[in-house]
């Protein structure tokens, strides 16, 4: 049996550091070692990760997690659910997640221009948190006059569509809270996540 693929990330943003580790951990403080929770740019993994020793990290700091010589990160430690994240993560994430997509505009732009049916009944743009037949149906028209550019084109053509950045990040939000979620689009591994990454 051929072992499954995980995604692998190259970068992770910053979602909490803990200067002394989790609050839970009882030993004594000389023992503890600084902790990152972070979340990864490409496939929206959640990951805890080790600093090099004296580093220390604010939420939204981009750190490089590939492969060969890390400037700031010792190791990545493991990957982490949403359950595991502490409070201050959890209230990070929305805006971190939303940071990303406006740095990957074009690949999300991409989304509303490629995405097709999941089944006879049910399109890939009505996984998108407000997105109904009626809106799914003016985006479909709006990109077939012409691919949809920016953000600001979609908000632009399609009226009723707001902040099309804030849906997308919400979406992945879902997907990545709930792991039983139906249809995952953005928070997959590299075969499979953003309709195969575009």
């Amino acid at each position: 049996m051929s072992k499954i693929e995980r995604p692998k990330e190259t970068y992770a943003r910053v979602l909490d550091y803990l200067p002394y580790g989790y609050l839970s951990d009882h030993r004594p403080v000389y023992q503890k070692k600084p902790i990152i929770q972070s979340i990864g740019e490409e496939y929206f993994v959640l990951l805890e990760l080790v600093p090099k020793k004296g580093k220390i990290f604010n939420p939204y700091d981009k750190a490089y997690i590939g492969e060969g010589e890390r400037d700031n990160i010792d190791h990545i430690k493991r990957r982490i659910s949403y359950d595991d994240l502490t409070n201050s993560s959890q209230m990070e994430l929305i805006g971190v997640i939303e940071e990303i997509v406006k740095e990957k505009e074009q690949e999300f732009v991409e989304f509303f221009n490629k995405s097709d049916s999941i089944t006879s009944r049910f399109h890939h743009l009505e996984i998108i948190p407000g997105i109904g037949k009626k809106l799914m149906w003016d985006i479909i028209d709006e990109r077939r006059r012409s691919p949809l550019k920016s953000f600001d084109d979609i908000e632009k053509r399609i009226k009723t569509l707001y902040h099309p950045k804030k849906l997308i990040a919400k979406r992945i939000e879902e997907e990545i809270k709930d792991k039983n979620i139906k249809y995952r689009t953005f928070s997959k591994g590299p075969s499979d996540g953003l309709l195969k990454r575009i």
